[in-house]
């Protein structure tokens, strides 16, 4: 017998992921099949679906209900290279600072997660910021304790950075953007230093932004969406420090910088010059992804935002 279709109003065009993920022949034939996907794993794991969440900008997001009751949420993610982690990092983790995995169907790239009730983003929080950035390095504790999973499990901070290094630097040449080559050759060169000098090695979350550290009921807060790496904890803290009432909001963003960073920092036992040194880098990156993609302008903002981070590190 043939299966009913799911309804239409499960995958509205108005959803993030189309816009992201459909701007490429190879994805919009990932979102031509998505509803027989979700179907599949719908009766797979024997799930009740409930209208679609509008947050995930690469993937198909859903509460569900499971045949006991309970409550969690379905994820089905486009497949690609920095979701392949999120599975590992989570059955590394067990619930301790981040939800805990349910089911995963890898060749899917689908995972059934604790759904966070309230479920509200650490940077919608009315707490100070001090408040905030200390709640969140909370949770980055619980995940950099965590075992390591087995060997090849997730990539390394190292070798990601590696390529990063490189593209920053053959994306410098080759588009010519007029960015300050001095700073670029610095984000490069700590691209590939930081990572190698690390005196210890963590499941980093990779994406650890207060609107992937939501409000719940097991753990106060619980983060969500990791693009998960072994390496470095210094890679993680800087997209908490930057937006989290943003420092360069301010007319002098260097005191607050200065503060913000210390106190998370302190909080983490971590040199506040080398995190400050990880967020320059990881703004020079960011810097060259924008030119890359045709956004010169907003490459170059980011580009002085690594220059107040670097002279802060005193680099």
């Amino acid at each position: 017998m043939a299966r009913a279709p799911l309804s239409d109003d499960l995958f509205p065009a108005g959803l993030p992921v189309y816009a992201t993920v459909g701007s490429t022949a190879e994805g919009r034939a990932w979102l031509d099949r998505l509803p027989a996907t979700v179907r599949d794993v719908q009766e797979q794991w024997d799930l009740r679906l409930g209208a679609p969440l509008h947050g995930g900008s690469c993937s198909w997001v859903a509460p569900v209900e499971l045949p006991d009751g309970g409550a969690a949420v379905l994820k089905v993610t486009w497949p690609h290279r920095e979701a392949a982690g999120e599975a590992p990092a989570l059955r590394a983790w067990d619930g301790r600072g981040a939800v805990r995995l349910l089911n995963h169907d890898q060749e899917r790239y689908a995972l059934l997660v604790e759904r966070c009730t309230p479920g509200g983003e650490l940077d919608g929080s009315p707490l100070p910021p001090a408040e905030r950035l200390l709640l969140g390095t909370g949770v980055l504790r619980e995940l950099w304790d965590a075992p390591a999973p087995p060997e090849g499990a997730l990539e390394r901070v190292a070798d990601v950075c590696a390529e990063w290094a490189a593209a920053v630097e053959e994306r410098m040449a080759r588009i010519r953007p007029g960015y300050d080559p001095g700073l670029v050759r610095l984000g490069a060169r700590l691209l590939r230093e930081l990572p190698a000098s690390a005196t210890r090695e963590v499941v980093v979350h990779g994406d650890f932004n207060p609107g992937n550290v939501l409000a719940a009921r097991r753990r106060p807060w619980l983060a969500i969406d990791p693009k998960s790496m072994v390496g470095d904890p210094g890679y993680d803290p800087w997209p908490l420090l930057e937006q989290i009432d943003d420092p360069f909001g301010y007319d002098d963003p260097r005191p607050v910088l200065r503060e913000r960073f210390s106190l998370v920092a302190d909080a983490l036992d971590e040199d506040p010059a080398r995190l400050l040194a990880w967020a320059a880098a990881r703004t020079v990156e960011s810097a060259l992804w924008c030119a890359e993609h045709g956004d010169v302008p907003d490459g170059a903002e980011e580009l002085e935002v690594a220059a107040v981070l670097a002279e802060l590190a005193g680099l």
